[in-house]
């Protein structure tokens, strides 16, 4: 039996190229994007940590739109200056190279690690802060430009006594739904399609557009332990955790048939 539609529901570029990869592996998938990104409205923040870049042992990128958003307002040779680059997963890495940071600059969990998030990141950077390092966090923000995201590597470099700072490089706003998108939510929820979820924000965000939709039929993939208690607490019926690596993803789909 085929396995079921996959409905991607990260930002639309990159679901965009999960939805080429799925369908290059034989898989039926779709589109639809559950948070919006759009640049911040005051840039100058972004203008001036570049102006600031040598104050910083390490710059921390949350995501790669995180990436894209700050180096469009880089200044000329600035990577020279020596910082190290942490990112929380390859996509994030992949953006960074895209932006002109040598791959011996770049530190992030390993290809094979059981998960891409702020916990795995740390272990591998927590060495290089120590008292009066300086660390500036690029993140995004809601509507307002106001920090949004989790801060437990933020903690954790208070409680190393490294100095921090933070940088809103994007928004992450919610989806307006069309017609076409609310079908398709439909079906995901009647479990005639498998949601693929990588962000609790994005189950919030679905929660919220469609909020007298019963999810007990739906079933979800989750990229992240508590990404799937998310999907959980609002109701799929089925949920299933994996690694966020390709192989493995598909083979979750697939289990659903």
């Amino acid at each position: 039996m085929a396995a079921k539609p996959v409905i991607v529901t990260r930002p639309a570029r990159e679901a965009a190229q999960w939805v080429d990869d799925f369908r290059a592996a034989g898989l039926a998938a779709a589109a639809l994007p559950l948070i919006v990104i759009e640049p911040a409205t005051d840039v100058e923040p972004l203008r001036a940590a570049w102006r600031r870049i040598s104050d910083f042992a390490a710059l921390m990128f949350v995501s790669a739109a995180a990436v894209e958003h700050f180096f469009f307002h880089a200044e000329k040779n600035a990577v020279a200056a020596g910082p190290r680059f942490w990112a929380t997963g390859p996509g994030t890495a992949r953006a960074l190279r895209r932006a002109g940071v040598p791959d011996e600059a770049i530190d992030a969990p390993p290809p094979d690690a059981a998960s891409f998030d702020s916990e795995a990141l740390w272990e591998r950077v927590k060495g290089q802060v120590s008292a009066g390092v300086r660390v500036l966090i690029v993140r995004g923000g809601d509507a307002a430009g106001n920090p949004k995201g989790r801060d437990w590597l933020a903690n954790e470099i208070d409680a190393a006594h490294g100095l921090r700072d933070t940088v809103v490089a994007y928004r992450r706003l919610p989806p307006s739904l069309g017609d076409e998108e609310r079908a398709l939510a439909l079906d995901g929820a009647q479990g005639r399609a498998i949601w693929l979820f990588s962000s609790s924000e994005a189950i919030a965000n679905l929660r919220l557009a469609m909020p007298s939709t019963d999810w007990q039929a739906a079933g979800a993939v989750a990229t992240h332990a508590r990404i799937g208690e998310a999907a959980r607490a609002a109701g799929f019926g089925t949920v299933c955790v994996c690694s966020p690596q390709r192989e493995a993803l598909i083979a979750s789909i697939e289990s659903f048939s």
